[in-house]
């Protein structure tokens, strides 16, 4: 009986260890003996194949040896295995597909922080535009009203203008009346010249060596008059009052001992000379031996007319025939054309000799020109020309120039080829009249780079509303009215 309850209790122990026995991976069973020391399985097979193994805790009354349950699992099914490494290809592509989307993704979200870096700079710079802007259209108002303020000033200015501007052309067609008026005196004057000559000389020449006295006083108040008011239009404006009224008393004095007719006709003071004349040029006078500088009795092959010029013998080895000259300002030089073409002024002063001798002149020979300047500091320089002549009038008197040399600057070969031009003659190429806003008679182009026939200036530099002074471009400029200044030709 004991014995049955002993196998009894062996096997529900059995049965127990069973249900709580644990799995061990990897790792062989263990044996435990009869006196409780534990011993390795002896079974190989099941420690390499990875089986789990079970230890039996049993009486030591029955069991003298040792006791090893092992359980083997089941073998796995192939199709199973397959179906798992499927799944496991398949969960490992959506992982590297996942992957690729994430770093895709990294790189749109890289992209983005970008953008949206970049977008708020430009926000940034489009306000400060934006600022900009709006400060631009705050000043553009102002301006505007600035401008409208501007405007408003320069139409009553314009108002202005133009009631002067109707003025001054009241004045210059007075002028002009006053001009042909003087014009007709001073061909009457020259008329009654002859008329004395031709009584009172034994011998026919053209020579004077005194003034004429047979003149009215009434006659010569008239002319005295005259010249003063024509040539208030070029007096000198920056002396001062008294200056002025000691020039107009020396004018008066002046044109008392002598009269000023045009250079077709007599001049006074003629230099004692070896032969009487006539030449044909200075430098035929320099040639007959005569050194003297002085007025000189010319008679032109060419044409077979008298006319009287300045002989230049003591510059440039001399035998030069002035045909301008400037110096003091007693002379207007803001003639008509037919004044240009006959001459006006003084030979002992200032003088133009007029075109129409000057073509006649240059028809003889081949002439070069020589252009003398000098500032108010003293400075002296020249501009020669090589050739020098002029067209007749049918051409209106149109320059021709050769090369240039000299010391001065070339401010007349942008003139050669160019027609002469007075006021009453437009023949430039400007859309007004050159002569006008110039003051005097050239051969002006759009309109001048020198100006040699201007307004007298005194001291230099000079106040004006045109650039109308006596001036050569490239020796002080156009706002520059030269001292002394003068023309003069020669054979070459």
């Amino acid at each position: 009986m004991f014995d049955r309850l002993m196998d009894m209790t062996l096997a529900t122990a059995l049965i127990f260890s069973l249900i709580l026995c644990m799995t061990t991976q990897k790792a062989g069973g263990q044996i435990v003996g009869a006196n409780g020391e534990y011993k390795k399985s002896s079974r190989s097979s099941d420690l390499k194949a990875g089986r789990c193994s079970y230890t039996f805790i049993v009486p030591q009354q029955k069991i003298t040896g040792a006791l090893c349950v092992n359980t083997h699992s089941p073998i796995p099914n192939q199709s199973e295995v397959a179906a798992l490494k499927l799944e496991l290809k398949r969960q490992q592509e959506q992982l590297e597909k996942l992957q690729r989307q994430l770093e895709h993704e990294g790189s749109l979200a890289t992209e983005v922080r970008a953008l949206h870096k970049e977008s708020n700079s430009m926000n940034s710079r489009i306000a400060h535009l934006y600022a900009q802007l709006l400060h631009e259209v705050i000043h553009k108002k102002d301006l505007a009203v600035e401008h409208q303020r501007f405007e408003s000033l320069l139409l009553n200015v314009t108002a202005q203008a133009l009631q002067v501007s109707s003025s001054y052309r009241e004045l210059e067609k007075k002028y002009v009346a006053l001009t042909s008026r003087i014009s007709s005196q001073n061909q009457f004057i020259a008329k009654l010249e002859k008329q004395c000559q031709c009584r009172d000389s034994s011998q026919p020449s053209l020579v004077m060596t005194e003034p004429p006295k047979s003149h009215s006083n009434d006659h010569l108040n008239y002319s005295i008059k005259a010249t003063i008011m024509t040539n208030d239009v070029q007096r000198d404006q920056s002396a001062p009052l008294h200056q002025r009224q000691a020039k107009t008393v020396e004018d008066q004095s002046l044109l008392t001992s002598t009269i000023s007719p045009p250079t077709e006709l007599p001049f006074v003071g003629f230099p004692v000379t070896k032969s009487p004349g006539p030449w044909r040029d200075c430098q035929h006078v320099l040639d007959s031996g005569e050194t003297t500088s002085g007025i000189y009795l010319l008679r032109l092959q060419s044409a077979n007319r008298l006319l009287q010029a300045w002989c230049e013998q003591s510059q440039a080895q001399g035998g030069w025939t002035v045909i301008q000259r400037r110096q003091d300002g007693s002379v207007n030089f803001f003639m008509t054309w037919e004044q240009y073409k006959q001459g006006f002024g003084n030979l002992n002063g200032e003088y133009w000799l007029g075109l129409e001798h000057l073509y006649w002149l240059t028809q003889q020979a081949k002439y070069k020109l020589r252009v003398f300047l000098e500032d108010w500091q003293g400075r002296q320089v020249f501009a020669e020309y090589d050739s020098f002549h002029l067209e007749p009038e049918n051409d209106w008197y149109r320059l021709r120039l050769g090369q240039y040399h000299g010391n001065a600057g070339d401010s007349l070969s942008w003139h050669n080829n160019k027609a002469f031009t007075t006021l009453d003659r437009d023949k430039d190429s400007y859309a007004g009249n050159c002569a006008h806003f110039q003051k005097g008679g050239w051969w002006y182009h759009m309109c001048a780079h020198s100006n040699l026939n201007g307004v007298w200036y005194r001291g230099g530099h000079y106040r004006s509303r045109y650039q109308d002074g006596v001036y050569w471009a490239e020796f002080h400029g156009g706002s520059y009215s030269l001292k002394r200044v003068s023309m003069m030709i020669k054979p070459t």
